[in-house]
C-alpha cells in the first residue's frame, strides 16, 4: 500500500490528513494558530514560525498516527500536496528567508491606495480585458506595489515573491513556483488568456524576475529534500506537487468539480467557487482558471463570516467557559429566536467587503436595535446576515448568466445547522453536504495522488466522496427572510457614503 499527504494552512487552523488510494483516510490531525492584526486593516501570518512549523509539526503527528495502522511506515508516503489561505504575499531572499510576515488574502485591505494607482496608471478597464475582473482587496499584486511603496528595503532584498503554498513548496524542495490558480489572484499581474504573467502590467508592480514559476495544482514540482526530510519526517524523495489556494483544494474535496456545480466555503470569511467551462470577465466577482487545464471558475467571496461569530463569541464567553461551549450556548439562544431576529438586521462588514460589491470601506452594524432584543437575537441576526452577503453573491452569479447547478457546503461553519438552514431559506437553494468533511487537506491529497498517476481526471474524486444530507429551504421561513433581505439591500445603499466618512474619520 502507498499513501498521499494532504496539509492546509487555515486562517486559525491548519489540518492534515493521510490517505490511502482508495481515498480512505488513516490519519487526521490538526493543529490550531493565531490571526495577526497588527493595525486595522491588516492581517498577518509568521510564514516560518506559523507555516512552516505547522508543516512540520502536523507531518510528523500524521506519521507517527499512521504507525499505527498495520503495514504503514512512513517511507510509503509518496507525494505531499498543500494548500494555504489565499492569496497570500510573502517576499524571500536569495537564501529563501522570508523579509516580512505575510500579508493575507482579501481580509488585509492596507493597498487601497496601491489600487488606486495602480487603476490610474494602467485604467481599470485594461485591468478587466487582460485579468478577467477588477482590482480589489483580494488583489495580491496590489499588495506587492504596497511592499515595494512603504518598504523598499524589504523590496530590493526581495528574490522572489512567493504565495503561502509556494512557500512551503520551497521549504520541501527548494523550487521557487505558484499555481495558476493562486496566480489569478496576483492582479493585475496575471493575463487570464495567456494563462502567464503579463509582462507589461509587471513594469507597473515588480520586475518579472521577482515572480515564480506558474505551474498547474496537481504538477509534480520536485522532492522532499534531505533538510526536510529531516525537519518533517517525511521521505527524502518523496513527490512535491505545487498545490494551492484551500478554497480550491477544499471545493475539489467535496467533489464540486463539474460545470454549474458550486462550492459554499464557511470559514472565517465565506468563499464561493463554480465551475465554468470558459473563461469570462466580470467587475462583480474574480474568473479564474482551475486546478488542472480546460476547467475554468467564477470565485467570490465575503471579506468575514466566521470571524464574526468568533468576534462576537469572544466578547460574551463566560468565565470558565471554553470557546466551543459559548458556541454551543450562544447557538441554543438564536435558536430561541425567530427567523428575522425579531426584527434585527446586521451587515456583516465587519471588515470591508468584497464580492459583489467591493467596498475596503465598509462597515458592520445592526439595525432595528430595540430594549427587547436579545443576546440570542443579536447571535441569530450575525447569521441571517452573513446569510444575505451569500444570497447577494448568488444573484449576482444568476445575473452574470452563471446560475449554479449545484451548491455544495463545507468548512466549519457546516456544523451549526441553524445557521445552514438560515443559509438554505435564505437564499432559496439546496446545499449538499458532505458525509465526511476532511477539508482542504483531502483535496490536496487527491491531487497529490493525481499528480502520482493514480487518478486520470479530476472527476474521479467522485470515489472519494459521499452527501449525508441535503439542507433544504423552508418556505415559510423563506418569504419572512424575503422582506429581511430586501431591507438588507436598502440599508447598505443608504449608509455606504456614511461608511466612507466613518472610514476616514477613523484613520485619523
Amino acid at each position: 500500500m502507498s499513501y498521499v499527504m494532504g496539509i492546509d494552512i487555515g486562517t486559525y487552523e491548519s489540518k492534515g490528513v493521510l490517505v490511502d488510494r482508495e481515498g480512505k483516510m488513516v490519519a487526521y490531525q490538526s493543529l490550531p494558530h493565531s490571526l495577526e492584526i497588527p493595525q486595522h486593516g491588516w492581517a498577518e501570518h509568521d510564514a516560518e514560525e506559523t507555516w512552516w512549523h505547522a508543516v512540520k509539526t502536523l507531518s510528523k503527528a500524521l506519521i507517527a498516527e499512521g504507525e499505527k495502522t498495520v503495514g504503514f511506515r512512513a517511507s510509503l508516503i509518496k507525494a505531499i500536496g498543500i494548500s494555504t489561505i489565499g492569496p497570500a504575499v510573502v517576499p524571500i531572499d536569495q537564501d529563501g528567508n522570508a523579509l516580512r510576515k505575510a500579508i493575507l488574502y482579501g481580509i488585509d485591505t492596507r493597498a487601497s491606495a496601491e489600487i488606486d494607482e495602480l487603476n490610474q496608471k494602467i485604467g481599470p478597464a485594461n485591468i478587466l480585458r487582460k485579468g478577467g475582473h477588477y482590482l480589489s482587496s483580494q488583489s495580491a499584486g496590489a499588495k506587492i506595489l504596497w511592499i515595494r511603496n512603504q518598504e523598499p528595503g524589504v523590496y530590493e532584498k526581495t528574490a522572489t515573491f512567493l504565495s503561502g503554498n509556494g512557500y512551503l513548496v520551497y521549504k520541501l524542495t527548494g523550487e521557487r513556483v505558484i499555481d495558476a490558480y493562486t496566480a489569478c489572484a496576483f492582479s493585475p499581474l496575471f493575463d487570464l488568456q495567456k494563462q502567464d504573467w503579463n509582462e507589461e502590467h509587471c513594469a507597473y508592480v515588480a520586475e518579472r524576475e521577482k515572480l515564480p514559476r506558474i505551474v498547474w495544482s496537481h504538477e509534480i514540482v520536485g522532492c522532499v529534500t534531505p533538510e526536510a526530510a529531516e525537519a518533517t519526517g517525511l521521505p527524502a524523495g518523496a513527490k512535491v506537487i505545487a498545490g494551492t489556494a484551500d478554497a480550491m483544494s477544499e471545493s475539489i474535496s467535496i467533489g464540486a468539480v463539474n460545470q454549474g456545480d458550486m462550492m459554499i466555503m464557511y470559514g472565517s470569511s465565506t468563499f464561493f467557487i463554480q465551475v465554468i467551462d470558459a473563461p469570462t470577465q466580470t467587475a462583480k466577482f474574480w474568473p479564474s482558471v482551475h486546478a488542472v487545464p480546460q476547467l475554468h471558475t467564477l470565485t467570490g467571496g465575503t471579506s468575514t463570516a466566521g470571524s464574526i461569530t468568533r468576534w462576537f463569541v469572544d466578547q460574551w464567553l463566560q468565565p470558565g467557559e471554553t470557546r466551543d461551549e459559548a458556541y454551543t450556548r450562544l447557538t441554543h439562544l438564536a435558536e430561541q429566536s425567530n427567523p428575522g431576529a425579531n426584527g434585527l438586521l446586521m451587515l456583516p462588514y465587519f471588515s470591508g467587503e468584497r464580492t459583489p460589491i467591493h467596498h475596503l470601506q465598509a462597515r458592520g452594524a445592526w439595525f432595528g436595535l430595540t430594549l427587547k432584543h436579545t443576546t440570542g437575537d443579536l447571535y441569530r441576526a450575525i447569521l441571517e446576515g452573513i446569510g444575505y452577503s451569500i444570497r447577494h453573491n448568488i444573484e449576482e452569479m444568476r445575473l452574470a448568466g452563471y446560475p449554479p447547478r449545484k451548491l455544495v457546503a463545507i468548512g466549519g461553519g457546516t456544523k451549526n445547522r441553524l445557521w445552514l438552514q438560515a443559509v438554505s431559506s435564505i437564499c432559496r437553494v439546496e446545499q449538499y453536504i458532505p458525509k465526511v468533511t476532511y477539508g482542504a487537506a483531502y483535496g490536496d491529497a487527491f491531487l497529490a495522488a493525481l499528480g502520482l498517476g493514480w487518478y486520470d481526471k479530476l472527476e474521479e474524486i467522485d470515489s472519494w466522496v459521499d452527501y449525508t444530507e441535503i439542507i433544504e429551504p423552508q418556505t415559510e421561513d423563506a418569504e419572512i427572510y424575503e422582506t429581511y433581505y430586501q431591507l438588507y439591500r436598502e440599508i447598505y445603499e443608504q449608509t455606504k457614503n456614511s461608511m466612507d466618512v466613518l472610514s476616514s474619520i477613523s484613520r485619523n
